[in-house]
């Protein structure tokens, strides 16, 4: 979980091999209405999130439900949106991949082809409301290499071999 341009998807996607587990990428199930909004430069609101919230927490719910794990990047802002996505499994834990401004602005215009342009990240700074103490996850620094930030949460999970 975090703001656009923390790292969400590479980690995600490191995590998932080194589990061995499948890689959902959160931003690919928005709806073609929110990434043309976000595109615009128009923040989403907590009605736009909704529908793709609820998506969301249905591919939590029919894996687990096949007994199997998946990691999934999500923004997961707001603690409610967290919330939403445990409906789909209790067990659900989250790494929160943080750092400052300043490096997340830079990420953010270094990529190609992204529809969130980095001027939406101030209004993602300001809905982030970060874990909270009885919610199960890590808060990890940004700026740490990708192997350690996998090892990481690996190690805060005891999964780590």
């Amino acid at each position: 979980m975090g703001v656009s341009g923390c790292g969400k998807s590479e980690i995600g996607q490191r995590l998932a091999t080194a589990l061995d587990l499948p890689f959902l990428e959160g931003d690919s199930f928005h709806s073609a209405a929110n990434v043309a909004k976000m595109a615009a430069g128009i923040p989403l609101t907590d009605d736009d999130r909704a529908g793709w919230l609820h998506t969301l927490q249905e591919q939590i719910r029919q894996a687990t439900q096949q007994g199997h794990g998946l990691v999934l990047s999500c923004s997961a802002l707001k603690r409610r949106y967290r919330d939403l996505l445990r409906a789909g499994n209790p067990a659900l834990r989250f790494a929160h991949l943080s750092g400052p401004r300043s490096v997340i602005a830079e990420r953010m215009a270094a990529r190609v082809n992204h529809y969130m342009p980095p001027s939406l990240l101030d209004s993602q700074l300001r809905d982030l409301e970060p874990l909270q103490a009885d919610e199960a996850g890590v808060l990890l620094d940004l700026n740490l290499p990708p192997q350690q930030l996998v090892d990481a949460i690996l190690d805060n999970q005891g999964a780590h071999a």
